[in-house]
Order: structure tokens, then C-alpha cells, then sequence
């Protein structure tokens, strides 16, 4: 039996709600890892930030440099405030980064907030870079949470995550498959933006629209959805396909965050296979999104699968969470990103470790 240890957990997510920090201890019994979230905060982004992490795709070598290290200033500040807040301190500091390019296609990854600058802010050994092992064994880096979908939340068939891009997770012929879906609050957040709100709260404005068929025929045909697993969505392809298929002022805001709603409940219907009677646990932003639960209760429901909403905690934080554990993996030089999900050539025990 491993004894208890405590990580907190560091996330920032591609729809720029905020940081994520979760703080658990771990500890495993009879074979299996159980968790405890001790506190957990989201520390909304000031604006200036917002708008240099949205505009980092366009940076210099210099300013790419930079925004690294200041981020990590950052991320270092945020965390060792909020651990002098709960007065806990963790054995370690897991944290994602932000992901700035995301092209294993071409070979490279990149999240930004250096290791080395949180590690010496908080005094805490820190755990980053997570994915560019697996890219370089030829995986996607993407997606790493199934990782920790089978062994913490492994009661559910399917584990879905609705935040910027909408995952999923499940096991089949024994082994754990993992992939990207579609652009979920990233595009939903951008619409209601136009509206001048930060999102679509409860899917209020979506709500009052009407679905755009042949909108919705067009986004349905995009030839990402017929590729077969391993397969992950970066903001590059969002922003050059999905995006300008969504800017046709002939059609209004809420038709189009109807029309895009509808599109997110079909695509995740479209990748589950036949499982009656199952339950599939729905995690995320989107999971608060009245409208977008509906319609994805409603096309997964065809298929025999019924959708489970978890507390606010397991809601707001299961990514964070799973960065967690998947620094509690590479402590004990366990396998952190699968093959099986990701597409490289073999298991990876991934992530630098900066001691403080």
C-alpha cells in the first residue's frame, strides 16, 4: 500500500475561464487509487491575461519565451497564495500549463508556465510538460485524462468533458480509448461573446434560437469527424475550419449558439457505440449548460445511455484533479499517457519534474 500523499492540481483550460487548482491526497487500497479533494478554487483570469494567453498563437520566439516564464511567474503566485489561504501544504505541484500551439502531427506541443518558476514561487517540487513525451513517441499528447477516467471515476461507461473541446473516455476490448470530439465552450463562448456576455449562461440565449439545417449539415461534414481514433482538436483548427463556418452574420446569435449546440449533442452521440443501460459521467463547463445537457441526454438517450451530472466539485475540477494524478503517476514512474489513447508507439511515463 502507497502511503497518503497530497498534490495540487493545476489547470488552465483552453476556454480561459480561469486557473484551476485542486488540492487532493491520494492513497491507494487494495490495488486501487482513492482521492480526496481537500480545497479547490478557480481563479478567474484578469484581462490583461486573457488577452495575452488568446494572442500567444501569434507571438514571437521572444514573447513566446517570455509569456513562459511570466506564466509560471504567475501560476507559482496564484497557487502558493491560495495554499497559505487552506494552510495545507501539498507534497507536489501538478500543473497542465496552457496549451499555446498543439500540432503532434507536425511533431510539437507546447503549454506554457514554466516548471521551474512555479517550483521556486511555492517552494514546492512542481511536475509540468506532460505531453511532449508522448508526441515524441508519435501520439497525439491528447487526450491524458482518460488516464485518471479509469482509475478514479471508473464507474461510469463513458466519461465526457465539456469544456473548450469536448472529450471522451471508455474501455473497449479491455483497453482505454480516448479522443477529441468537437469545439464545445470555445465556440459557444465566442458567440455569446458577440453578445456582449462572457458565455451563454444555462444556454438562455441558444434557448431562444432556432437550429439552422443547413448550418448544421455543414458543421456535421467536417472531415475531422470521420477520422478514427487517436485523434485531438488544438485551437489551430478551430480557429482556421471551424470558425469561419460559423461567421455568416445572414443567420443570428442565438440560431447559430441553437444550431452549434445541437451539432456538440450530435457529435457526442455519434462517437459513443451501442452500450444500453450505462451511465456516462458528464464533467465540465458544459455540464452547467442547461440546453446543451438536454440535447445531449436526449441524442444519447437513442442509444440506450443516460447522462450523470456529479457535484459542483467533480464538475468544476476533474481535470484538475487528473493533472494531480497524473503527477502522482510519474513520482512513482507509473504510466501517464496511454498508447492506446494517444496513438504513439508505446506507454509513456511522462512529465519534468523541478525541484524547489
Amino acid at each position: 500500500m502507497a502511503l497518503p500523499i497530497t498534490i495540487a492540481g493545476v489547470m488552465s483550460g483552453t476556454s480561459l475561464d480561469g486557473l484551476d487548482i485542486a488540492v487532493c491526497r491520494f492513497e491507494e487500497l487494495s490495488g486501487r487509487w482513492n482521492f480526496e479533494v481537500l480545497s479547490a478554487v478557480t481563479i478567474p483570469y484578469p484581462e490583461a491575461w486573457k488577452i495575452r494567453l488568446s494572442e500567444a498563437y501569434h507571438a514571437s520566439g521572444m514573447e513566446l519565451a517570455a509569456l513562459h516564464t511570466d506564466f509560471g511567474n504567475y501560476v507559482g503566485t496564484c497557487v502558493d497564495q491560495f495554499l497559505k489561504e487552506i494552510d495545507i501544504i501539498p507534497d507536489y505541484v501538478s500543473s497542465h500549463g496552457h496549451t499555446i500551439f498543439h500540432q503532434p502531427d507536425n511533431g510539437f506541443t507546447f503549454q506554457a508556465g514554466n516548471g521551474a518558476n512555479i517550483a521556486t514561487k511555492t517552494g514546492i517540487d512542481t511536475i509540468c510538460d506532460f505531453r511532449t513525451t508522448d508526441v515524441a513517441l508519435g501520439g497525439q499528447g491528447a487526450p491524458l485524462v482518460p488516464v485518471g477516467d479509469a482509475h478514479l471515476f471508473g464507474g461510469h461507461r463513458f466519461c465526457l468533458n465539456i469544456g473548450g473541446i469536448a472529450n471522451v473516455s471508455f474501455d473497449q476490448n479491455e483497453q482505454r480509448v480516448a479522443f477529441d470530439i468537437c469545439p464545445a465552450n470555445m465556440v459557444l463562448n465566442y458567440l455569446a461573446q458577440q453578445e456582449g456576455k462572457s458565455y451563454d449562461k444555462d444556454g438562455e440565449i441558444a434557448a431562444s434560437g432556432k437550429i439552422i439545417p443547413e448550418l448544421l449539415n455543414q458543421l456535421n461534414s467536417f472531415s475531422f469527424y470521420k477520422k478514427s481514433p487517436p485523434k485531438s482538436l488544438g485551437r489551430e483548427w478551430f480557429e482556421n475550419e471551424f470558425l469561419p463556418a460559423i461567421e455568416n452574420e445572414r443567420y443570428s446569435i442565438a440560431d447559430r449558439l441553437r444550431t452549434v449546440t445541437e451539432h456538440i449533442g450530435t457529435q457526442i452521440a455519434n462517437s459513443l457505440f451501442l452500450s444500453p443501460g450505462t451511465t456516462m459521467l458528464c464533467t465540465g463547463g458544459g455540464a452547467y449548460n442547461n440546453l446543451l445537457v438536454e440535447v445531449i441526454e436526449e441524442q444519447v438517450s437513442r442509444h440506450g445511455i443516460h447522462v450523470v451530472v456529479p457535484d459542483a466539485t467533480i464538475v468544476e475540477f476533474k481535470e484538475a484533479i487528473i493533472f494531480a494524478f497524473l503527477g502522482l503517476l510519474r513520482i512513482h514512474d507509473l504510466p501517464n499517457a496511454l498508447a492506446s489513447v494517444t496513438g504513439a508507439t508505446a506507454n509513456a511515463v511522462s512529465g519534468a519534474i523541478y525541484k524547489a
